[in-house]
């Protein structure tokens, strides 16, 4: 059977990747809600869709679904600004629904306990997008590293460079109290990515953190990792400048550079069929990456 969605933040950037991802699983979106009514890519994808510019017009519609018209919301699928995804949440459980939630999934590691008795209490479940885990590359590279029973540690570095323009400051995004900083906003998956990969983390060190970068060192069980990220342009190699790209992303394993570069457009409809077929990555998967970000906002 089909399954009936509605989506919060349809305005945002990552928003179109969940409405291909939903139809692309052959699902219904009822409703979108988003304060800026610049959503004209849901014409794409749904265009009997709903729309609210209020969460409290948005919150009336669902209970008329749900009471007036017998309809069952699914599924509510929460693209909204990071340190809105705890409220968003809560909603879509005591909606009657399960709750597909952007990364990262809160910005204190603590409010995942408070959830998870939102989850007891309403019977309902809430996933987090955790798209790297999903990478086929990665995949077989986890593979690799679980088969190797090896007590040495992988010598790794992390570099992710994705500039922004003068816009990004003035968002919500640069706003640490909203966004959770840099390492929150850009590096979040990479960081779930890497626990997953090599498992528990023994040492964390900050070795600089503004507004745009943030750069230490990061021990897990089985890797050392040298991790630097940054939203500045400055940093992109001259090359790359010169080729008018905004972005770099390199991971180097023991001086070997890993190659994952194409891939990611798909991977949040892998992501949805997991979740539609019963498994997907729930709370509890993303308190190693949480405790990560947090340790390093506040170093």
């Amino acid at each position: 059977m089909n399954k009936n969605f509605a989506l919060i933040g349809a305005a945002g950037y990552i928003a179109p990747r969940h409405m291909q991802a939903i139809k692309e699983t052959g699902n219904n979106l009822l409703a979108a809600m988003d304060p800026s009514d610049s959503v004209g890519i849901i014409d794409s994808y749904f265009p009997e869709a709903n729309f609210f510019t209020e969460f409290e017009r948005f919150d009336r519609h669902i209970e008329k679904l749900k009471y007036d018209e017998n309809v069952r919301l699914d599924y509510v699928s929460i693209c909204s600004p990071n340190y809105l995804h705890d409220a968003h949440m809560r909603f879509a459980l005591r909606s009657g629904a399960d709750a597909i939630c952007e990364k990262p999934l809160v910005l204190n590691s603590w409010n995942i306990d408070k959830l998870q008795r939102v989850e007891e209490n309403t019977g309902k479940k809430i996933y987090n997008i955790l798209q790297l885990r999903v990478h086929p590359t990665i995949k077989k590279l986890r593979e690799k590293i679980l088969s190797e029973n090896s007590n040495t540690k992988h010598e790794v570095e992390l570099t992710y460079l994705t500039s922004r323009g003068n816009w990004y400051n003035s968002s919500w995004k640069g706003d640490e109290n909203k966004s959770g900083g840099v390492a929150t906003n850009i590096g979040v998956h990479f960081f779930d990515m890497l626990s997953w990969l090599f498992g528990n983390v023994q040492i964390l060190r900050v070795e600089k953190k503004d507004l745009n970068t943030a750069a230490g060192y990061l021990e897990f069980e089985n890797a050392r990792v040298k991790w630097f990220l940054s939203t500045e342009a400055s940093y992109l190699p001259k090359e790359l400048r010169q080729e008018g790209k905004r972005t770099y992303r390199s991971i180097k394993i023991d001086n070997q550079e890993l190659e994952f570069s194409g891939g990611f457009t798909d991977l949040h409809t892998l992501v949805y069929k997991d979740i539609l077929a019963g498994k997907g990555y729930g709370i509890e998967e993303t308190r190693t990456a949480i405790e990560i970000v947090q340790k390093i906002r506040n170093s």
